[in-house]
């Protein structure tokens, strides 16, 4: 596996724990179809949460959140649309949100989550 893909995979798992420790349920982990992957899907309360994870080992080519396009974004929304109809639940209120996750080497990661981005 490719280092950028390992920190992926670890990206994915400090932020299941951060979520986690915060009160979150996580639902899914790295569900797919035909049109993408979705990181993360957690509940929290009677909410659906789609979390989109964006891990760098250092901000040489820009902060995470940077990766996070209006078409990306758009992506995200009919994918949440796809999980509901696929896992035949239709939640109240779903949101779309990302982490961001900076993992300098020899050091704690950095977790920022950016709440209902969509």
């Amino acid at each position: 596996m490719a280092r950028k893909d390992e920190l992926g995979r670890q990206g994915e798992e400090w932020a299941a724990g951060f979520l986690v420790r915060g009160g979150y349920e996580v639902i899914e982990r790295n569900w797919r179809c035909a049109e993408g992957e979705i990181d993360l899907i957690v509940r929290c309360g009677g909410e659906v949460v789609f979390v989109e994870v964006k891990t760098r080992s250092s901000l040489n080519y820009g902060h995470p959140f940077e990766a996070i396009t209006v078409a990306k974004l758009g992506r995200l929304r009919r994918l949440a649309g796809a999980w509901c109809e696929q896992s035949n639940e239709w939640p109240t209120r779903i949101r779309i949100d990302v982490i961001a996750i900076v993992s300098v080497s020899g050091t704690e990661p950095v977790i920022e989550h950016l709440i209902g981005v969509f």
